[in-house]
Parts: C-alpha cells; structure tokens; sequence
C-alpha cells in the first residue's frame, strides 16, 4: 500500500511572528490559537522555536491558572489601552479636518466656484 504525502502548511514569517507576540503581550495562547485558528501545540512550538532563537533556553513555566479576577482585569488593561488608541485616532482626525476646511476658500457669493475643483467624473 502507498503511503500518502503528507500536507505541510506553510505559514508566512510575519503571521507567525505576529501570534508569537501576541503571547509574549500576556494573551491567552488558548485565545491566540483561536484568533489566528492553529492548533494549540502548533502555536506552542512557534513560541518555544522564538524563544530558543532569542536566547531564552528552556521553554517558560507553566503559571498557575488565573482567576476570574485577574482575567477580567487583563481584559480591562487591553480595553483601556484599545480606547486611548482609538482617542488618538480621532485626535489625529480632527485636527486633519481642522487643517483641511482651513485650507477651504470661504464662499462669500451664491454661485461661486468652489475652492477645490471638481473631479472629470
């Protein structure tokens, strides 16, 4: 009986290394396999080959599970730095607006050409 080729995924350098530092960032590897749908133990070889390329020798120590508490205020650390980005998003808007309709020509006279041309749409 022939034996069949095995499939090997490939994934790219940058996907890989985006899950491994999203574990290094205190994510649940369980979540971050999910997110990014590989298997747990794949994930985990991913972040050991890191470390061990890095220099950190042996793989971490397993942590004790956390609690609920400790969950939920991680969870509360990533919302809280998810809204100062978003904050900063809308400064960096607003002030580009400002700076956009301070540019503007104000219209003085109904019928007056506009300050930016139209498009030959």
């Amino acid at each position: 009986m022939a034996r069949r080729k095995r499939r090997v995924w490939r994934f790219p350098d940058e996907f890989r290394l985006a899950a491994v530092q999203r574990v290094k960032n205190a994510e649940p590897m369980v979540e971050v396999a999910r997110d990014v749908d590989v298997h747990i133990r794949l994930l985990r070889a991913w972040v050991f080959n890191a470390q061990r390329a890095e220099g950190g020798g042996a793989p971490p120590v397993r942590q004790a599970p956390k609690t609920p508490y400790e969950r939920l205020r991680g969870e509360n650390q990533r919302l809280k730095q998810a809204l100062a980005d978003k904050t900063l998003e809308v400064d960096f808007f607003k002030g580009a607006l400002q700076k956009v309709e301070a540019r503007r020509q104000p219209h003085s006279a109904a019928g007056e050409t506009a300050s930016t041309p139209r498009s030959g749409k």
